[in-house]
């Protein structure tokens, strides 16, 4: 697989109930950063978070359109969004 394709889009649910959408090569390695406070400004007064859901592998340009189009939706159908692609 070539590496530009090793790209994913995942979903979080935050302590608050919110859900974050982020993008990533690492998803274990991100997620361990969520929950140390070290990767986002919005998740890091929200810990713990946990992983909802991860689209399937993806090159970068597909995975940042496929976050936009994500943060645009209502929170009950983020994850709906994310299952279908």
């Amino acid at each position: 697989m070539r590496e530009d394709s090793l790209w994913v889009v995942y979903l979080l649910r935050c302590a608050d109930k919110t859900i974050y959408t982020g993008v990533t090569k690492d998803i274990k390695k991100r997620i361990a950063a969520h929950n140390k406070g070290i990767a986002s400004k919005y998740t890091r007064g929200r810990l713990p978070v946990k992983l909802l859901a991860v689209s399937k592998n993806m090159n970068r340009t597909q995975a940042l359109r496929l976050e936009l189009y994500i943060k645009k939706l209502p929170k009950g159908k983020k994850i709906e969004a994310l299952k279908k692609k």
